[in-house]
């Protein structure tokens, strides 16, 4: 029996045709996958927290704590989610990213104090 493949609403195209299409990925772009995804949202986390640069000016950007406490929030959902469903260096970087991110969040709440 074939595996279903989740249909586009619009035109029923697979939608994994679309995601799987290079020329939305950019050319020599490394492809995204889970850890990548982590990343990107403790890299986000980081620039709320004011602990990272602005992507898009390179200046120092104002923090953004309850914006940075709804990332790491998100993440640590995505933790209890997927428990059990990650490869061994996918949750050891899931549970080393939430622990940084929430002592940083931690250090900048003193800070503002």
């Amino acid at each position: 029996m074939a595996e279903e493949t989740p249909q586009d609403s619009k035109n029923d195209a697979p939608m994994d045709a679309a995601v799987g299409d290079d020329s939305l990925r950019g050319a020599g772009r490394r492809p995204l996958d889970f850890s990548t995804f982590l990343i990107s949202l403790g890299t986000s986390a980081l620039v709320q927290l004011g602990e990272a640069p602005d992507p898009t000016t390179g200046g120092q950007m104002t923090a953004d704590i309850t914006g940075a406490r709804q990332t790491i929030d998100l993440l640590g959902i995505i933790e209890e989610k997927t428990r059990g469903n990650l490869s061994e260096s996918e949750d050891a970087l899931l549970k080393n990213l939430l622990r940084d991110l929430r002592l940083r969040a931690i250090q900048g709440n003193r800070q503002e104090q």
